[in-house]
């Protein structure tokens, strides 16, 4: 037998990261979308910051991925990814069809996962990659613009301004204040989540305690919303205003404190009970 052919009948054995790698790839008009959403304008490019730190994630742990896969999730992975290019040609509204790929990807991922390593924030990574933001602006912001103003204008009234709420604005000692789009939190809650998932990840936090102190995730979010557009509705009203500038950095700062709060919440170690 000629060397060429004990080459050519020699199997080829695909690794982890080939697989996964492949998986992305079968799903490439979802990625398209993804990246049209972030080019064009449509979106905040956000998602792909999640994408990104997923790829790093998996590459960080090419060395601990399984040898074989776990068959449930591997043939769960490729059902999805069906209906997800099914769904795609079919017409399928975009987003819902990136979401079954994006249940997929991380069926995929989770197929080659380590044991007792973290799961659901590699889970939450993939979902955050979806262009979520403008539609969670269009179905929930002016709702949650409203909860916003309601609460601010209670916490105005307790340190003593003429403060009640008139819809989504708020009327502070007779200025009228509008609370616009980016003072519905939506940024602020998926900066505040991607921040407690990746904490996750570098810190191999498990899934049952990144449950519990994800929940606490919308609570933070929902006391810096109302804290930043309580100082900033206050700092509005005076007969001055607020330059633009001081707007922008007063929200970077209370961006930077609610994400710093999840990430310490997030890491904090439990004490052990006697």
């Amino acid at each position: 037998m000629s060397l060429a052919h004990t080459l050519s009948c020699r199997p080829v054995r695909l690794g982890a990261l080939d697989w996964i790698a492949l998986q992305a790839l079968a799903l490439w008009p979802h990625g398209a979308y993804l990246v049209q959403r972030a080019v064009d304008g449509s979106d905040d490019p956000l998602g792909l910051l999640a994408l990104a730190a997923v790829a790093a994630w998996v590459v960080w742990q090419r060395h601990s991925l399984r040898l074989t896969p776990r068959i449930g999730w591997l043939f769960a992975s490729m059902a999805a990814a069906i209906a997800a290019n099914g769904a795609w040609w079919a017409g399928v509204p975009a987003l819902l069809a990136s979401l079954l790929a994006a249940s997929s990807l991380a069926c995929a991922l989770l197929a080659w996962w380590p044991a007792r390593h973290p799961r659901l924030a590699l889970v939450g990574l993939v979902v955050l990659a979806l262009p979520w933001i403008a539609s969670l602006q269009f179905y929930l912001g002016f709702p949650l613009r409203v909860i916003t103003a309601q609460l601010s204008a209670w916490g105005l009234q307790g340190a003593g301004f003429d403060a009640v709420r008139s819809g989504a604005s708020m009327v502070v000692n007779g200025r009228l204040v509008i609370v616009d789009a980016p003072c519905s939190g939506v940024q602020m809650a998926w900066l505040a989540y991607f921040t407690a998932c990746a904490v996750a990840a570098a810190t191999g936090l498990g899934d049952s305690l990144f449950v519990r102190r994800a929940a606490w995730v919308g609570a933070i979010v929902l006391l810096g919303n109302v804290l930043r557009n309580s100082v900033l509705v206050a700092l509005e009203a005076r007969p001055g205003g607020l330059s633009a500038a001081w707007h922008e950095a007063i929200g970077l700062a209370v961006l930077a404190a609610v994400c710093a709060a999840v990430l310490l919440m997030v890491q904090r170690r439990e004490v052990a009970r006697v």
